[in-house]
């Protein structure tokens, strides 16, 4: 769909990104591809070359002043070098490609154990019974919190991401609530590792790591914890939901994939493109910067539009199609550089366990209704809030 008129635009409103952005994002990035939104007073940057460009120039576009606009918070994806470097380092050993092929059969595992639950019901919700609870179990478990505590982890996590985009003061009062909530959670988890001496999970290791001789306070610390727990789950629930209803809906490429594995790191890849559950990053600009006719003043914040610079033309054939053998497929669903997703690894193969083991234990899933999709309303991460999906019965894989 092509729009050849300017079209409304509400960068900062939930509203936009859970309809149907993307015609939006085409005429953005032909007739506008520096944008500035009066209503929200934000630019949108919409080809994937600027985006890319202004991401990875934290001197000219700084990240220091919030991931989210006007929001700067005490956690490294609001950082630039060298805190932001020193930060990453901490954290990023429970990321390694060895850490996460570690962790590979514990990802099967619980995969096996998701579907279980569900699998002789003949229907289930693809979102909330099979993809929401692989990721959050994974990052739950790595950060070392108690299995009794998981789903308390989720609900907060879920009622802080609704404040982003809507208008809507009582989404606000909830996610605060629940950020305190977490604040006091994470607070007494430090301190036990802390009296314990113990780091043998990543709570602990950030609880007693050192920077240049100084211990990360607690503050940082709740809100270290959180990226991580929302990284680690909000994202890759929305790509194993979100890829699996496109592969639903275009039965040839489903069929391939099931006929050939060999498929399947390319289809992991297509549905990270297509989903992109990461709308936009903020940065602000350190001086005035001419982009496309232009000026970006010093100070006024710039939103880089991932899912536009997903689908921009210049960079991907036929980008509106969805196709699990595209190659190549460079996209930026991960972000990219010194803020590339530290979890990007671990995502990949929670994606594909579960898209794996779907294909294996369901031989007929199929949507199990021709009303639209709800998508969350945020204007941050963004994905289907229910699939419901039917299928045949099958036995547990275990007893």
């Amino acid at each position: 769909m092509t729009i050849t008129t300017a079209p409304d635009i509400e960068l900062m409103e939930g509203t936009f990104y859970a309809g149907n952005p993307y015609p939006a994002f085409a005429w953005m990035r032909e007739h506008a591809p520096a944008y500035y939104d009066k209503g929200g007073d934000i630019w949108g940057i919409t080809r994937y070359a600027d985006v890319r460009g202004i991401g990875q120039d934290p001197q000219t576009f700084s990240s220091a002043q919030g991931s989210r606009p006007r929001t700067p918070l005490p956690y490294m994806i609001d950082m630039d070098a060298p805190e932001h470097r020193r930060r990453r380092r901490l954290v990023s050993a429970g990321f390694t490609p060895e850490a996460v092929r570690i962790r590979q059969p514990r990802v099967r595992e619980v995969c096996d154990e998701i579907i279980d639950a569900v699998c002789q019901d003949g229907a289930c919700d693809l979102v909330t019974d099979i993809a929401a609870p692989l990721p959050l179990v994974m990052i739950a478990d790595m950060l070392g919190f108690p299995p009794h505590d998981w789903s308390k982890l989720l609900e907060w996590s879920e009622t802080m991401l609704m404040s982003q985009g809507p208008s809507d003061d009582e989404a606000f009062v909830r996610a605060a609530a629940a950020f305190t909530e977490w604040d006091a959670y994470v607070r007494d988890q430090i301190e036990a590792r802390r009296l314990a001496g113990t780091s043998d999970d990543l709570l602990g290791t950030l609880a007693l790591a050192e920077i240049d001789g100084d211990r990360i306070d607690d503050t940082s610390l709740v809100y270290e914890s959180l990226l991580l727990l929302i990284g680690g789950d909000e994202t890759s629930r929305h790509v194993i939901s979100g890829g699996m209803e496109a592969l639903l809906r275009h039965p040839d490429q489903l069929r391939d994939l099931k006929a050939d594995r060999d498929l399947l790191p390319g289809a992991v890849e297509e549905m990270l493109r297509w989903v992109t559950p990461i709308k936009n990053m903020n940065r602000n600009a350190t001086r005035d910067v001419e982009l496309h006719g232009k000026t970006i003043k010093a100070g006024q914040n710039v939103l880089l539009l991932y899912p536009s610079a997903n689908r921009d033309e210049s960079v991907f054939t036929n980008p509106e199609t969805f196709d699990i053998r595209r190659q190549p497929n460079d996209h930026v669903a991960f972000g990219f550089g010194a803020h590339l997703c530290l979890g990007h690894r671990l995502a990949r193969a929670e994606i594909a366990g579960m898209v794996d083991r779907i294909l294996d234990r369901f031989d007929d899933l199929a949507i199990a209704t021709d009303d639209p999709l709800p998508l969350r309303v945020s204007n941050f991460i963004v994905g289907y809030e229910h699939i419901p999906v039917r299928f045949t019965p099958t036995v547990p894989t275990t007893g």
